[in-house]
Protein backbone atom coordinates (compact mmCIF):
# COMPACT_ATOMS: atom_id res chain seq x y z
CA UNK A 1 0.00 0.00 0.00
CA UNK A 2 1.17 3.54 -0.75
CA UNK A 3 0.72 5.37 2.56
CA UNK A 4 1.32 8.88 1.18
CA UNK A 5 -1.53 11.11 2.48
CA UNK A 6 -3.48 8.07 3.71
CA UNK A 7 -5.38 8.45 6.99
CA UNK A 8 -3.97 5.79 9.32
CA UNK A 9 -5.01 4.90 12.86
CA UNK A 10 -2.35 3.20 15.02
CA UNK A 11 -3.78 1.43 18.08
CA UNK A 12 -1.51 0.37 20.94
CA UNK A 13 1.38 2.56 22.09
CA UNK A 14 3.92 -0.03 23.16
CA UNK A 15 7.29 -0.02 21.37
CA UNK A 16 5.98 -1.39 18.06
CA UNK A 17 3.02 1.00 17.89
CA UNK A 18 5.15 4.07 18.56
CA UNK A 19 7.66 2.88 15.92
CA UNK A 20 4.82 2.29 13.43
CA UNK A 21 3.66 5.90 13.89
CA UNK A 22 7.21 7.14 13.24
CA UNK A 23 7.50 5.06 10.07
CA UNK A 24 4.08 6.15 8.80
CA UNK A 25 4.89 9.83 9.26
CA UNK A 26 8.17 9.32 7.41
CA UNK A 27 6.12 7.75 4.60
CA UNK A 28 3.79 10.76 4.34
CA UNK A 29 0.73 9.33 6.11
CA UNK A 30 -1.74 11.34 8.18
CA UNK A 31 -1.47 9.55 11.54
CA UNK A 32 -3.73 9.22 14.56
CA UNK A 33 -2.33 7.34 17.56
CA UNK A 34 -4.57 5.72 20.16
CA UNK A 35 -4.32 3.75 23.38
CA UNK A 36 -6.86 2.94 26.08
CA UNK A 37 -4.32 4.22 28.62
CA UNK A 38 -4.08 7.94 29.27
CA UNK A 39 -1.08 10.04 28.20
CA UNK A 40 0.00 10.20 31.85
CA UNK A 41 -0.15 6.41 32.18
CA UNK A 42 1.88 5.92 28.98
CA UNK A 43 4.54 8.39 30.16
CA UNK A 44 8.00 7.97 28.64
CA UNK A 45 6.74 5.39 26.12
CA UNK A 46 5.55 8.34 24.00
CA UNK A 47 8.84 10.26 24.03
CA UNK A 48 9.80 9.17 20.45
CA UNK A 49 6.65 10.97 19.23
CA UNK A 50 7.81 14.36 20.56
CA UNK A 51 7.76 16.88 17.72
CA UNK A 52 6.03 14.41 15.40
CA UNK A 53 2.85 15.68 13.75
CA UNK A 54 0.32 13.07 14.86
CA UNK A 55 -3.15 13.34 16.36
CA UNK A 56 -3.14 11.94 19.90
CA UNK A 57 -6.27 10.17 21.18
CA UNK A 58 -5.53 8.49 24.50
CA UNK A 59 -7.67 7.15 27.31
CA UNK A 60 -10.45 6.06 24.95
CA UNK A 61 -11.45 3.13 22.76
CA UNK A 62 -10.60 2.88 19.06
CA UNK A 63 -14.14 2.25 17.80
CA UNK A 64 -15.04 5.96 17.73
CA UNK A 65 -11.89 6.80 15.71
CA UNK A 66 -12.48 4.55 12.67
CA UNK A 67 -14.53 6.95 10.55
CA UNK A 68 -12.56 8.32 7.59
CA UNK A 69 -9.57 6.03 8.08
CA UNK A 70 -7.88 4.21 5.17
CA UNK A 71 -5.77 1.89 7.29
CA UNK A 72 -5.72 0.49 10.83
CA UNK A 73 -2.41 -0.69 12.35
CA UNK A 74 -2.80 -2.78 15.51
CA UNK A 75 -0.30 -4.02 18.06
CA UNK A 76 0.39 -7.79 18.42
CA UNK A 77 -1.43 -7.79 21.75
CA UNK A 78 -4.74 -6.96 20.05
CA UNK A 79 -6.47 -10.03 18.55
CA UNK A 80 -7.99 -9.73 15.09
CA UNK A 81 -11.31 -10.69 16.70
CA UNK A 82 -11.46 -7.47 18.77
CA UNK A 83 -14.80 -5.70 18.06
CA UNK A 84 -13.20 -2.53 16.67
CA UNK A 85 -10.97 -4.62 14.35
CA UNK A 86 -13.97 -6.57 13.05
CA UNK A 87 -15.83 -3.26 12.55
CA UNK A 88 -12.88 -1.76 10.65
CA UNK A 89 -12.84 -4.71 8.25
CA UNK A 90 -16.62 -4.36 7.73
CA UNK A 91 -16.03 -0.68 6.87
CA UNK A 92 -13.45 -1.66 4.23
CA UNK A 93 -10.50 -0.32 6.21
CA UNK A 94 -7.17 -2.05 5.47
CA UNK A 95 -6.13 -3.78 8.74
CA UNK A 96 -2.51 -4.80 9.33
CA UNK A 97 0.01 -5.13 12.15
CA UNK A 98 3.28 -3.28 12.65
CA UNK A 99 5.29 -6.22 11.27
CA UNK A 100 3.37 -6.17 7.98
CA UNK A 101 3.65 -2.39 7.75
CA UNK A 102 7.43 -2.50 8.22
CA UNK A 103 7.83 -5.35 5.74
CA UNK A 104 6.07 -3.27 3.09
CA UNK A 105 8.18 -0.18 3.72
CA UNK A 106 11.65 -1.67 4.34
CA UNK A 107 14.55 -2.35 2.00
CA UNK A 108 16.90 -5.33 2.22
CA UNK A 109 16.71 -9.12 2.22
CA UNK A 110 14.21 -10.44 4.76
CA UNK A 111 14.96 -13.54 6.86
CA UNK A 112 12.17 -14.69 9.19
CA UNK A 113 12.14 -17.14 12.11
CA UNK A 114 9.08 -18.45 13.93
CA UNK A 115 8.26 -21.39 16.20
CA UNK A 116 7.21 -21.99 19.79
CA UNK A 117 10.75 -22.05 21.19
CA UNK A 118 14.23 -21.12 20.02
CA UNK A 119 13.23 -18.04 18.01
CA UNK A 120 15.15 -15.42 19.95
CA UNK A 121 18.35 -17.46 20.22
CA UNK A 122 18.23 -18.35 16.51
CA UNK A 123 17.63 -14.81 15.25
CA UNK A 124 20.33 -13.46 17.58
CA UNK A 125 22.78 -16.09 16.32
CA UNK A 126 21.85 -15.31 12.69
CA UNK A 127 22.38 -11.62 13.41
CA UNK A 128 25.95 -12.39 14.47
CA UNK A 129 26.57 -14.69 11.52
CA UNK A 130 25.46 -12.12 8.94
CA UNK A 131 27.27 -9.29 10.72
CA UNK A 132 30.44 -11.40 10.81
CA UNK A 133 30.03 -11.97 7.07
CA UNK A 134 30.28 -8.21 6.53
CA UNK A 135 26.60 -7.41 6.02
CA UNK A 136 24.78 -4.54 7.70
CA UNK A 137 22.26 -6.58 9.71
CA UNK A 138 19.11 -5.56 11.57
CA UNK A 139 17.69 -8.04 14.12
CA UNK A 140 14.04 -7.06 14.52
CA UNK A 141 10.49 -8.10 15.37
CA UNK A 142 9.24 -10.03 18.37
CA UNK A 143 12.74 -9.93 19.87
CA UNK A 144 11.97 -6.42 21.13
CA UNK A 145 13.42 -4.09 18.47
CA UNK A 146 10.52 -2.91 16.28
CA UNK A 147 10.83 -3.78 12.60
CA UNK A 148 9.53 -0.26 11.80
CA UNK A 149 12.62 1.39 13.31
CA UNK A 150 14.87 -0.69 11.04
CA UNK A 151 12.61 0.09 8.07
CA UNK A 152 13.41 3.78 8.57
CA UNK A 153 17.10 3.21 7.86
CA UNK A 154 17.46 -0.11 5.99
CA UNK A 155 19.05 -0.24 2.52
CA UNK A 156 18.73 -2.69 -0.34
CA UNK A 157 21.99 -4.46 0.47
CA UNK A 158 21.13 -4.94 4.17
CA UNK A 159 19.93 -8.12 5.90
CA UNK A 160 16.80 -8.03 8.08
CA UNK A 161 16.53 -10.98 10.51
CA UNK A 162 13.01 -10.97 11.94
CA UNK A 163 11.60 -12.91 14.90
CA UNK A 164 7.95 -13.60 14.11
CA UNK A 165 5.21 -14.51 16.61
CA UNK A 166 1.89 -16.18 15.87
CA UNK A 167 0.17 -12.98 17.05
CA UNK A 168 1.97 -10.95 14.38
CA UNK A 169 1.02 -13.42 11.65
CA UNK A 170 -2.70 -12.84 12.31
CA UNK A 171 -2.41 -9.51 10.50
CA UNK A 172 0.21 -10.43 7.89
CA UNK A 173 -0.78 -9.80 4.26
CA UNK A 174 2.14 -9.39 1.85
CA UNK A 175 4.87 -10.50 4.33
CA UNK A 176 7.43 -12.33 2.18
CA UNK A 177 10.74 -13.55 3.64
CA UNK A 178 13.40 -14.85 1.24
CA UNK A 179 14.37 -17.47 3.84
CA UNK A 180 11.86 -18.57 6.50
CA UNK A 181 12.63 -20.94 9.38
CA UNK A 182 10.16 -22.84 11.59
CA UNK A 183 11.98 -24.06 14.71
CA UNK A 184 9.27 -26.25 16.30
CA UNK A 185 5.63 -26.26 17.39
CA UNK A 186 4.40 -27.20 20.86
CA UNK A 187 1.31 -26.23 22.84
CA UNK A 188 1.28 -22.48 23.53
CA UNK A 189 -0.99 -19.40 23.36
CA UNK A 190 -4.17 -21.50 23.33
CA UNK A 191 -5.83 -18.75 25.38
CA UNK A 192 -5.50 -16.63 22.21
CA UNK A 193 -5.75 -19.09 19.32
CA UNK A 194 -8.09 -21.67 20.86
CA UNK A 195 -6.75 -24.80 19.15
CA UNK A 196 -3.41 -26.21 18.04
CA UNK A 197 -4.73 -26.28 14.45
CA UNK A 198 -5.27 -22.50 14.47
CA UNK A 199 -1.93 -21.90 16.23
CA UNK A 200 -0.09 -24.03 13.62
CA UNK A 201 -1.92 -22.26 10.78
CA UNK A 202 -0.70 -18.91 12.12
CA UNK A 203 2.89 -20.16 12.10
CA UNK A 204 2.52 -21.43 8.54
CA UNK A 205 1.24 -18.06 7.27
CA UNK A 206 4.89 -16.96 7.29
CA UNK A 207 5.51 -19.11 4.18
CA UNK A 208 2.33 -18.09 2.33
CA UNK A 209 3.89 -15.57 -0.08
CA UNK A 210 7.11 -17.45 -0.78
CA UNK A 211 7.95 -18.62 -4.32
CA UNK A 212 10.25 -21.23 -5.85
CA UNK A 213 13.13 -18.72 -5.56
CA UNK A 214 12.86 -18.68 -1.76
CA UNK A 215 13.82 -21.14 1.01
CA UNK A 216 11.72 -22.74 3.76
CA UNK A 217 13.59 -24.38 6.66
CA UNK A 218 11.96 -27.01 8.90
CA UNK A 219 13.01 -29.01 11.98
CA UNK A 220 13.02 -32.64 10.82
CA UNK A 221 13.14 -33.88 14.44
CA UNK A 222 9.81 -32.31 15.46
CA UNK A 223 6.86 -34.65 14.79
CA UNK A 224 4.49 -31.66 14.95
CA UNK A 225 6.03 -30.34 11.70
CA UNK A 226 5.59 -33.59 9.78
CA UNK A 227 3.93 -32.92 6.44
CA UNK A 228 4.00 -29.12 6.78
CA UNK A 229 6.80 -28.73 4.24
CA UNK A 230 4.45 -30.05 1.56
CA UNK A 231 2.34 -26.92 2.02
CA UNK A 232 5.05 -24.52 0.78
CA UNK A 233 6.08 -23.51 -2.74
CA UNK A 234 9.67 -22.64 -1.84
CA UNK A 235 12.81 -24.80 -1.74
CA UNK A 236 12.74 -26.91 1.42
CA UNK A 237 15.74 -27.36 3.72
CA UNK A 238 15.64 -29.47 6.86
CA UNK A 239 17.80 -29.71 9.97
CA UNK A 240 18.25 -32.63 12.32
CA UNK A 241 20.51 -33.62 15.20
CA UNK A 242 19.24 -37.24 15.02
CA UNK A 243 19.50 -38.22 11.35
CA UNK A 244 21.09 -37.17 8.07
CA UNK A 245 18.93 -35.14 5.68
CA UNK A 246 19.20 -34.83 1.90
CA UNK A 247 19.04 -31.02 1.82
CA UNK A 248 19.92 -29.13 4.97
CA UNK A 249 22.04 -29.37 8.14
CA UNK A 250 22.69 -32.49 10.20
CA UNK A 251 25.14 -34.15 12.60
CA UNK A 252 27.53 -36.87 11.45
CA UNK A 253 30.13 -38.33 13.82
CA UNK A 254 29.99 -35.32 16.13
CA UNK A 255 30.28 -32.79 13.29
CA UNK A 256 27.77 -30.42 11.67
CA UNK A 257 27.41 -30.83 7.91
CA UNK A 258 25.35 -28.94 5.34
CA UNK A 259 24.09 -30.65 2.19
CA UNK A 260 22.33 -29.17 -0.82
CA UNK A 261 21.82 -30.33 -4.40
CA UNK A 262 24.09 -33.35 -3.97
CA UNK A 263 27.09 -31.56 -2.46
CA UNK A 264 28.16 -31.51 1.20
CA UNK A 265 30.36 -29.26 3.29
CA UNK A 266 31.57 -29.57 6.87
CA UNK A 267 30.85 -26.66 9.19
CA UNK A 268 32.31 -27.50 12.63
CA UNK A 269 32.35 -30.01 15.49
CA UNK A 270 29.27 -29.94 17.69
CA UNK A 271 31.49 -29.48 20.76
CA UNK A 272 32.70 -26.17 19.30
CA UNK A 273 29.27 -24.57 19.75
CA UNK A 274 29.62 -22.29 22.76
CA UNK A 275 26.01 -22.37 24.05
CA UNK A 276 25.12 -25.70 25.73
CA UNK A 277 22.21 -28.12 25.42
CA UNK A 278 20.52 -30.21 22.72
CA UNK A 279 18.02 -27.41 22.04
CA UNK A 280 20.87 -25.05 21.22
CA UNK A 281 22.34 -27.62 18.85
CA UNK A 282 18.96 -27.53 17.07
CA UNK A 283 19.05 -23.72 17.01
CA UNK A 284 22.56 -23.84 15.55
CA UNK A 285 21.55 -26.35 12.87
CA UNK A 286 18.61 -24.17 11.84
CA UNK A 287 20.87 -21.13 11.65
CA UNK A 288 23.38 -23.09 9.53
CA UNK A 289 20.60 -23.85 7.02
CA UNK A 290 19.64 -20.18 6.73
CA UNK A 291 23.21 -18.91 6.51
CA UNK A 292 24.26 -21.55 3.99
CA UNK A 293 21.19 -20.82 1.85
CA UNK A 294 22.39 -17.19 1.82
CA UNK A 295 25.91 -18.33 0.75
CA UNK A 296 27.68 -17.34 3.97
CA UNK A 297 31.12 -19.07 3.92
CA UNK A 298 31.53 -22.04 6.30
CA UNK A 299 34.47 -20.42 8.21
CA UNK A 300 32.26 -17.44 9.08
CA UNK A 301 29.49 -19.74 10.32
CA UNK A 302 32.02 -21.79 12.31
CA UNK A 303 33.51 -18.68 13.98
CA UNK A 304 30.04 -17.40 14.88
CA UNK A 305 28.96 -20.70 16.47
CA UNK A 306 32.18 -20.78 18.50
CA UNK A 307 31.82 -17.20 19.80
CA UNK A 308 28.06 -16.60 20.18
CA UNK A 309 27.28 -16.27 23.91
CA UNK A 310 23.49 -16.73 23.84
CA UNK A 311 20.75 -14.30 24.84
CA UNK A 312 19.73 -12.65 28.08
CA UNK A 313 17.06 -14.49 30.11
CA UNK A 314 17.68 -17.83 28.36
CA UNK A 315 19.61 -20.28 30.61
CA UNK A 316 21.74 -17.31 31.68
CA UNK A 317 24.17 -17.86 34.53
CA UNK A 318 23.65 -14.98 36.98
CA UNK A 319 25.85 -15.65 39.99
CA UNK A 320 27.46 -18.31 42.15
CA UNK A 321 27.00 -17.82 45.89
CA UNK A 322 27.99 -20.27 48.64
CA UNK A 323 28.62 -22.90 45.98
CA UNK A 324 25.12 -22.51 44.45
CA UNK A 325 24.73 -21.34 40.84
CA UNK A 326 21.69 -19.15 40.05
CA UNK A 327 20.36 -19.43 36.49
CA UNK A 328 17.89 -17.07 34.81
CA UNK A 329 15.64 -18.74 32.25
CA UNK A 330 12.76 -16.27 32.49
CA UNK A 331 12.30 -16.75 28.75
CA UNK A 332 10.95 -20.22 29.58
CA UNK A 333 7.37 -19.05 29.04
CA UNK A 334 5.82 -22.41 28.11
CA UNK A 335 6.26 -26.01 29.31
CA UNK A 336 8.27 -27.20 26.30
CA UNK A 337 10.80 -24.40 26.70
CA UNK A 338 11.24 -25.33 30.37
CA UNK A 339 11.61 -29.02 29.43
CA UNK A 340 14.62 -27.99 27.31
CA UNK A 341 16.08 -26.09 30.27
CA UNK A 342 15.57 -29.13 32.54
CA UNK A 343 17.41 -31.30 30.01
CA UNK A 344 20.36 -28.86 30.07
CA UNK A 345 20.91 -29.05 33.84
CA UNK A 346 24.07 -30.94 34.76
CA UNK A 347 23.97 -30.66 38.56
CA UNK A 348 21.29 -31.05 41.28
CA UNK A 349 18.73 -28.29 40.82
CA UNK A 350 15.89 -26.44 42.55
CA UNK A 351 13.56 -25.14 39.84
CA UNK A 352 11.14 -22.20 40.26
CA UNK A 353 7.94 -22.71 38.24
CA UNK A 354 4.70 -20.78 37.74
CA UNK A 355 3.13 -17.62 36.39
CA UNK A 356 0.31 -16.48 34.12
CA UNK A 357 -2.11 -19.18 32.93
CA UNK A 358 -2.05 -19.67 29.13
CA UNK A 359 -4.20 -22.82 29.40
CA UNK A 360 -1.26 -25.11 28.66
CA UNK A 361 -0.90 -28.60 30.12
CA UNK A 362 1.98 -29.15 32.56
CA UNK A 363 1.83 -32.96 32.44
CA UNK A 364 4.70 -33.48 29.97
CA UNK A 365 6.88 -31.14 32.04
CA UNK A 366 5.94 -32.99 35.22
CA UNK A 367 6.96 -36.31 33.65
CA UNK A 368 10.27 -34.76 32.55
CA UNK A 369 10.93 -33.52 36.10
CA UNK A 370 10.11 -36.96 37.58
CA UNK A 371 12.51 -38.61 35.10
CA UNK A 372 15.25 -36.00 35.46
CA UNK A 373 18.17 -37.06 37.64
CA UNK A 374 18.93 -33.39 38.36
CA UNK A 375 15.64 -31.76 39.47
CA UNK A 376 15.48 -32.40 43.23
CA UNK A 377 13.09 -29.67 44.44
CA UNK A 378 10.37 -27.47 42.89
CA UNK A 379 9.19 -24.07 44.15
CA UNK A 380 5.85 -22.95 42.65
CA UNK A 381 4.58 -19.37 42.40
CA UNK A 382 1.94 -17.31 40.66
CA UNK A 383 -1.43 -17.93 39.11
CA UNK A 384 -0.56 -21.49 38.01
CA UNK A 385 1.05 -22.65 41.28
CA UNK A 386 -1.85 -24.96 42.14
CA UNK A 387 -2.11 -26.37 38.61
CA UNK A 388 1.59 -27.20 38.52
CA UNK A 389 1.51 -28.73 42.02
CA UNK A 390 -1.43 -30.96 41.04
CA UNK A 391 0.28 -32.04 37.82
CA UNK A 392 3.55 -32.86 39.63
CA UNK A 393 1.76 -34.83 42.34
CA UNK A 394 -0.17 -36.85 39.73
CA UNK A 395 3.19 -37.70 38.14
CA UNK A 396 4.57 -38.84 41.50
CA UNK A 397 6.74 -35.82 42.45
CA UNK A 398 6.22 -34.52 45.98
CA UNK A 399 9.21 -32.27 46.79
CA UNK A 400 7.18 -29.10 46.21
CA UNK A 401 7.26 -25.78 48.07
CA UNK A 402 4.91 -22.82 47.49
CA UNK A 403 5.92 -19.14 47.58
CA UNK A 404 3.90 -15.95 47.35
CA UNK A 405 6.42 -13.75 45.52
CA UNK A 406 9.49 -14.21 43.34
CA UNK A 407 11.73 -12.98 46.17
CA UNK A 408 10.24 -15.51 48.56
CA UNK A 409 10.68 -18.21 45.89
CA UNK A 410 14.39 -17.37 45.48
CA UNK A 411 14.93 -17.35 49.25
CA UNK A 412 13.16 -20.69 49.69
CA UNK A 413 15.10 -22.17 46.77
CA UNK A 414 18.34 -20.99 48.38
CA UNK A 415 17.39 -22.76 51.63
CA UNK A 416 16.53 -25.97 49.74
CA UNK A 417 19.76 -26.04 47.69
CA UNK A 418 23.08 -27.46 48.83
CA UNK A 419 26.62 -26.62 47.78
CA UNK A 420 27.19 -27.78 44.19
CA UNK A 421 23.51 -27.28 43.27
CA UNK A 422 21.75 -24.86 40.90
CA UNK A 423 18.70 -22.65 41.42
CA UNK A 424 16.91 -22.35 38.08
CA UNK A 425 14.15 -19.85 37.28
CA UNK A 426 12.33 -21.40 34.31
CA UNK A 427 8.65 -20.68 34.95
CA UNK A 428 7.00 -22.59 32.03
CA UNK A 429 4.48 -19.73 32.02
CA UNK A 430 4.11 -16.15 30.85
CA UNK A 431 4.78 -13.40 33.38
CA UNK A 432 1.67 -11.23 33.18
CA UNK A 433 0.26 -12.23 36.60
CA UNK A 434 3.19 -10.52 38.33
CA UNK A 435 5.29 -8.65 35.74
CA UNK A 436 5.02 -6.60 32.54
CA UNK A 437 6.90 -9.23 30.52
CA UNK A 438 9.47 -12.02 30.84
CA UNK A 439 12.29 -9.47 30.57
CA UNK A 440 11.12 -7.59 33.67
CA UNK A 441 10.70 -10.92 35.50
CA UNK A 442 14.27 -11.89 34.54
CA UNK A 443 15.68 -8.52 35.60
CA UNK A 444 13.91 -8.71 38.97
CA UNK A 445 15.20 -12.27 39.48
CA UNK A 446 18.76 -11.10 38.81
CA UNK A 447 18.35 -8.14 41.17
CA UNK A 448 17.10 -10.49 43.90
CA UNK A 449 19.98 -12.92 43.33
CA UNK A 450 22.58 -10.13 43.41
CA UNK A 451 21.04 -8.82 46.66
CA UNK A 452 21.43 -12.17 48.48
Amino acid sequence: MDFEKKNVLVVGMARSGVAAAQLLRASGAVVTVNDSKTEEELGQQLSPLEGLQVERRFGCGAMELLEGKDCLVISPGIPDTAPFVVKAKEMGIYVIGELELAAQLSAGTLIAVTGTNGKTTTVSLLGEIFANSGKVTHVVGNIGYPFSLAALISRKEDILVCEVSSFQMETADTFHPHVALLTNITEDHLNRHGTMEVYTAMKMRMFRNQTAQDFAVFNADDPALEGLSRQVRSKVLEFSRKKEVKNGAFVRNGEIWFAMNGSERRVCRTEEIFIPGPHNLENALGAVCVAAAMNVPAPVIRHSLKTFRGVEHRIESVRELDGIEYINDSKGTNPDSTIKAVQTMSQPTVIILGGYDKHASFDALSREIVNSPMIRQVVVIGETAGLIRNSLERAGFSSITEAGTLREAVEKARDLADKGWSVLLSPACASFDMFKDYEERGRVFKEIVHSL
